[in-house]
């Protein structure tokens, strides 16, 4: 008995088409990956930080770094909430590449203002916001 040669491909109507060009979970996995080594690196240290933030299996978070699987949802959430790299390449996916410049626009607010109240500590002043 052999099986048809009709199933061992991905049927067309799935809108795969074996080089990424529509968003499909094999590009999603590829994506997440890249984004997970860039944030964290490639080794055993970073697959046991993401298993910490998500609650996952190391085993599972391998998957996620060689980009052989892509996080559900619910992890999707834990990984974007702790690395920017994720969150960013999430946005991008979505086309939202916009929101991404907003995050870091009031990352870069809240920076300018701990380096503002540090200046004045330095100089001794003793000046705070609530005091101007």
């Amino acid at each position: 008995m052999s099986f048809p040669k009709k199933g061992k491909f991905f049927p067309r109507e799935n809108r795969y088409d074996g080089n990424c060009g529509h968003q499909t979970s094999g590009c999603f996995a590829d994506e997440i990956a890249s984004a997970l080594k860039r944030s964290l690196g490639d080794s055993r240290a970073g697959v046991k930080t993401v298993a910490a933030w998500t609650g996952a299996n190391e085993k599972t978070v391998k998957n996620w770094f060689s980009g052989t699987y892509g996080p559900s949802g619910a992890h999707l959430i834990a990984l974007s909430r702790h690395s920017d790299e994720v969150l960013g390449t999430f946005l991008a996916m979505a086309g939202r590449e916009d929101l991404m410049v907003a995050i870091k626009l009031a990352a870069a607010e809240d920076a300018i203002s701990d380096l503002l109240d540090a200046v004045r500590q330095l100089g001794g002043d003793g000046q705070t916001d609530q005091d101007s």
